[in-house]
Parts: structure tokens; C-alpha cells; sequence
């Protein structure tokens, strides 16, 4: 394994717990790097995985996303959504706090999640705008702004 994996690997284990990184980065994954060298994309499969951007976080695919929900025990970075708005999220579009059926307590912006439907199906990936209490509190405003929704 190459170093730049396994360093790869401890940030995704101190983003998204002990055992992310396994879990993402399982089998055959291929780095694409900027011009100067560093990590920028990570693909298995030829499907996005991450994105390890200059802040030294990851924005998640909805491969890696898919990879994670078979790692993670929920509710971990999990917000569930109903039937009303999972045909929009799995097209890609936000999700609205007044949709939000249960979330990870421990949720804050700026967080990567998976939003899950209420019988486990992962419909997106994407950034929390609100934390956990503001999404249980709220009736309006954009609880998760989606990255890639899961059209299949």
C-alpha cells in the first residue's frame, strides 16, 4: 500500500470514525493528483470515491458514500428523510429540515453525510448546513445541500 493511502486512511478514520478508511479505500483505488502532486480525487471502479480537498477533509461520492453506510453503524452521519422527498434527493436535489425525519445527534455544519431513506436506502451524499438540533427544530431552511444523489 502506498503511503499516501495509508496516510489517506487515518484522515478518513479521524473525519468519519474508526474503520472509515478501510472501508473507503477497500480493493483497488486509484489517485488522481493536482499538478503539484497532491491527492485530489480518489476512484474504484471508475466512481468517485472522494474528493480530499486543501482543507484536508473529504467530500464524499456516492460510491464512497455507498461504502460507508455498509461500514458505519447508524445513525453516524446519517439524516433520514421519508417518501415525500425521497424521489427529489435521489435526483440530487437539497434536503429541507422540515423533511428530515431523524438525525445523527452529534451532526454540525459543514459535516459530510448520507441521506437515507426511512427503510435504509442511501438516496444522496452530501454537506450539512444546519446541525442535528437545528434540522430537528427547524421548519424551513436547507438542512443538506446535496453533492450526488443516487438515481438508481
Amino acid at each position: 500500500m502506498s503511503r499516501d493511502l495509508a496516510d489517506l486512511k487515518t484522515v478518513a478514520d479521524y473525519q468519519f470514525g474508526a474503520g472509515a478508511g478501510d472501508a473507503l479505500f477497500a480493493g483497488e483505488v486509484t489517485i488522481h493528483r493536482t499538478s503539484s502532486g497532491r491527492p485530489q480525487q480518489l476512484l474504484a471502479d471508475g466512481e468517485r470515491l472522494v474528493s480530499y480537498g486543501t482543507d484536508g477533509r473529504f467530500t464524499l461520492g456516492i460510491a464512497g458514500g455507498r461504502r460507508l453506510q455498509a461500514e458505519l453503524s447508524p445513525p453516524a452521519y446519517r439524516v433520514v428523510v421519508g417518501d415525500d422527498s425521497e424521489p427529489f434527493v435521489r435526483d440530487g436535489r437539497n434536503v429541507f429540515a422540515k423533511f428530515v425525519r431523524s438525525v445523527d445527534p452529534s451532526v454540525r455544519p459543514g459535516d459530510e453525510l448520507l441521506v437515507e431513506h426511512r427503510d435504509g436506502a442511501l438516496l444522496a451524499v452530501g454537506r450539512a448546513e444546519l446541525s442535528a438540533d437545528a434540522m430537528a427544530a427547524f421548519d424551513t431552511g436547507m438542512a443538506v445541500k446535496v453533492r450526488d444523489g443516487a438515481d438508481d
